[in-house]
């Protein structure tokens, strides 16, 4: 969930707050990278530049006290409204208590500039605040009206800063990008009166079936790992895992069995890891975790925002929107997707990401949407005039707004895997067709390109992994790939890509990864170091042996072919005239994802060493098992 800050820097004559390089970013987004100046009779005009801070420690309805950072104007003559961001990462920031700071060069400022009260708060159990912490904690609340959670914990606090703090409007928005998102998101249930809107950035969904632990029930082995430590190791600190090397694929190989986690190294400490093991499957406990099971319609105004590249949170944001528009009777649910990574939107310029230039700056046309957003529901500045979904399209590099999320005169036009390695819009007709490839566990497919950097430790790439060029692995001969002729014409897929994978193993349990590639031209005229790049539009993982069921897996038939679906997101991208489509399938993204033993076993994380083996995969292209991706195609 967290966010990197890497090579971060703050250039001012004034004393300057650096944060350390790769902190995670939704702490950054709390933080603020704050310019602290002694403020010594700012000129204000039209704006509010200079805001002072005071700390409080706010009652809940249990009598846990949580502690809560308030940043007011400076000489506001108006009554403001409250902005919100709740954290496990630590709310405090590095001012000293009741003294003033200009927010001009920072990532206040594309907000505060107009005037809010910014409220920043610790979640309990962390840091400053008192209590326990849990995990993704669930919305005890709605069974047993006794229990507390982060609902009626921000339900709280509202309550409080409105009775409590000086000059405001009786009107609070909360927003936040990954776990901030997330808090967001659950203070939108049930909500007090004075919360007017909320803004789930990079919210996590569901845990399992996506978003940051698992991928259709494939485990994100590097990321779980890293991430469990660094939250739960400490109450008052992000810890990094203390890894012996920098290079961390040997080390996470020779790691083995997952269950040499806890009897090495976590020695059933950390709660998530211990839960991580305990449900392989989509049980009880992932259920009442998900946001998809208590966040039932939209109470309030809700605008969700997603990047197409988010390495941690992607699926959050698009099926929450999914899910509660089927029940916006009041039209008041809105999507923003953008080309970005995770938070990105949040801070710089968002012109580009690795290698990818987006040609204007993404971010910076966020932060004024997301301005106008909340100035209209908590001020009631503007017309209120808001398009359904604004969505960036790749490839053509400009922000496209919708009346519908997914467009409806987009045309599903499946793109068929065929014989020798070719792909096209004509359905096989053959009875025959398949190729095969050997996985092996003892060499898993890379992620990315080595070194595998820790995931938050110096110099990591993991911000920019989803869109590095594929070729690294295009020759391997455990990866699969069909490419379709040069397009002639641009084509346009804007919606949600759905591949289906018609495959057969002589193991009993299998992964598959799917892969929508966008070739660029041999000679690319327009930029010549990006001749032949093969820009990944969107992947994803499945885990086969939830193939017919996340609640009830079951192994494979050796030799059986079977039908795995797997959701390839929501993208809008267009496929320029001289590139081509490709579709690459291989079975091990390690180490993001843990590996398949390819034996099918009650527990992955119990398995033994002798479970892992080698399997042969056979990727079908026939008449009857036509694998193939679904694309809406815009006209």
């Amino acid at each position: 969930m967290p966010i990197l800050n890497q090579n971060d820097k703050y250039i001012s004559t004034q004393p300057v707050i650096i944060l350390p390089k790769q902190q995670p970013m939704k702490k950054y987004l709390v933080l603020i990278c704050l310019t602290v100046l002694c403020y010594s009779g700012f000129a204000q005009a039209d704006t509010f530049n200079v805001y002072k801070k005071t700390s409080v420690m706010i009652p809940m309805r249990d009598g846990t006290k949580l502690f809560t950072v308030i940043l007011t104007p400076v000489n506001a003559k108006q009554a403001l409204p409250f902005l919100i961001q709740r954290t496990p990462y630590g709310a405090d920031i590095p001012v000293k208590e009741d003294s003033s700071f200009s927010i001009i060069g920072t990532s206040l400022y594309s907000m505060g500039k107009g005037g809010y009260i910014f409220i920043l708060q610790d979640m309990r159990g962390k840091f400053k605040s008192e209590g326990v912490f849990e995990m993704n904690r669930p919305l005890y609340h709605i069974k047993d009206k006794t229990k507390t959670d982060e609902s009626t914990d921000a339900f709280d606090t509202i309550d409080w800063l409105v009775k409590n703090i000086k000059h405001n409007n009786g009107k609070a928005g909360i927003y936040g990008i990954s776990y901030l998102g997330y808090t967001a998101l659950n203070a939108s249930v049930d909500p007090h009166p004075a919360l007017k809107a909320s803004s789930p950035q990079a919210s996590p969904a569901d845990m399992f079936l996506g978003d940051d632990f698992h991928h259709n029930g494939a485990f994100r082995l590097s990321y779980g790992l890293e991430y469990s430590y660094m939250v739960e190791n400490a109450k008052e600190a992000n810890s990094s895992f203390p890894f012996p090397a920098y290079d961390l694929y040997d080390w996470y190989l020779h790691l083995g069995s997952l269950a040499n986690v806890n009897e090495k190294y976590y020695h059933n400490r950390l709660p998530s890891w211990n839960d991580f093991a305990k449900h392989p499957d989509y049980d009880g406990f992932w259920k009442s975790q998900s946001t998809l099971t208590h966040v039932q319609a939209p109470q309030i105004p809700m605008l969700h925002v997603g990047g197409y590249y988010d390495q941690e949170d992607l699926n959050g944001p698009q099926v929450m929107y999914a899910a509660l528009e089927k029940l916006d009777t009041f039209h008041r649910s809105h999507l923003v997707l953008g080309p970005w990574f995770h938070g990105q939107w949040g801070r710089g310029k968002g012109d580009s990401l690795g290698k990818i230039d987006f040609e204007s700056m993404t971010s910076a046309w966020f932060q004024d949407l997301q301005k106008q957003w909340f100035d209209y529901w908590l001020k009631g500045i503007g017309d209120g005039n808001f398009k359904e979904a604004y969505c960036f399209q790749t490839g053509s590099n400009q922000w496209k707004s919708y009346e519908s999320w997914p467009p409806k005169e987009a045309v599903i036009r499946n793109l068929y895997a065929g014989a020798n390695n070719t792909a096209s819009f004509d359905k096989p007709e053959s009875a025959s067709g398949s190729v095969t490839y050997i996985s092996d566990p003892a060499k898993p497919v890379p992620y990315r390109t080595t070194p595998i950097e820790a995931t938050y430790g110096p110099g990591s790439r993991w911000r920019f992994w989803q869109v590095e060029d594929q070729r690294f692995v295009t020759t391997r001969p455990d990866v699969v790939s069909f490419t379709a002729e040069t397009l002639t014409e641009d084509l346009t897929v804007t919606g949600k890509i759905t591949a289906h994978v018609f495959a057969s193993t002589t193991g009993t349990d299998a992964d598959f990864v799917v892969k929508l590639i966008d070739v660029y031209p041999d000679f690319n005229q327009k930029s010549m170091s990006m001749s032949g790049y093969q820009f990944p539009v969107t992947m994803e993982v499945f885990r086969g042996r939830f193939r017919k069921s996340f609640e009830n897996p079951e192994p494979f038939i050796p030799g059986k072919p079977e039908e795995i679906v797997i959701d390839l997101h929501q993208v809008n991208h267009t496929f320029k005239k001289g590139h081509r489509i490709m579709v690459q399938v291989q079975s091990s993204w390690f180490p993001v994802i843990d590996r398949n033993p390819q034996k099918f076993v009650p527990n992955i994380f119990e398995a033994k060493e002798s479970d892992y083996m080698k399997a042969e995969h056979t990727i079908y292209f026939t008449d009857k098992y036509p694998t193939h991706l679904e694309l809406p195609v815009m006209h």
